[in-house]
């Protein structure tokens, strides 16, 4: 394989990476226009060929569900820990937090037990982010060492969501979300 066509590929995947990430958030398909008016072009100058165009996205389209189907389960998990921990179900603490409660009040006296194992299953997560070579060992390790606060601070101050989604310049909520993940790198 020629050193251009590798560059090529290695610069299409990278970017494909980063818009698949912001076009899940969006939930719009704006990302996937831009690489494939991207690979068209290639194809026109004829840097890649047709055939290698269709595979980078279907590549792409296959990272994009895996993506997706990877986080799901972890706010699924997360859900379940939120659930498990404070002894409610999912629909009264989104209720709760549609009414603007924090997950600290929603917990009250349990709030200790929520931040220690929500950061249990989030370091778990990066865990196996680490095992599947999505993240280094370095990058797990500087998550890792964050992750009581981010959850303490998610716990504490996290009030409700959605709230922001009208304004301008906000991103919309993605309509299948938990309301109770957040991102953990």
């Amino acid at each position: 394989m020629n050193k251009k066509l590798l560059a090529v590929i290695t610069s299409t995947a990278i970017v494909l990476s980063v818009s698949s990430t912001s076009t899940a958030f969006a939930d719009n398909n704006r990302g996937e226009k831009r690489i494939s008016s991207m690979l068209s072009g290639l194809v026109s100058n004829g840097t890649i060929t047709q055939s290698q165009a269709d595979a980078i996205i279907k590549a792409a389209e296959a990272m994009k569900v895996a993506s997706k189907s990877i986080r799901d389960a972890n706010r699924s998990a997360l859900d379940s820990v939120i659930t498990s921990t404070l002894g409610i179900s999912l629909e009264t603490v989104v209720s709760r937090l549609k009414a603007g409660e924090t997950l600290s009040t929603i917990a009250g006296e349990k709030k200790s037990a929520l931040i220690t194992a929500l950061a249990a299953e989030i370091n778990k997560q990066i865990d196996a982010a680490l095992a599947a070579g999505k993240i280094t060992a370095n990058q797990a390790t500087a998550q890792k060492a964050k992750s009581v606060d981010r959850v303490t601070n998610m716990v504490n101050n996290v009030k409700g969501f959605g709230k922001k989604a009208n304004r301008p310049g906000v991103l919309p909520k993605p309509t299948n979300a938990s309301p109770t993940s957040f991102k953990t790198a």
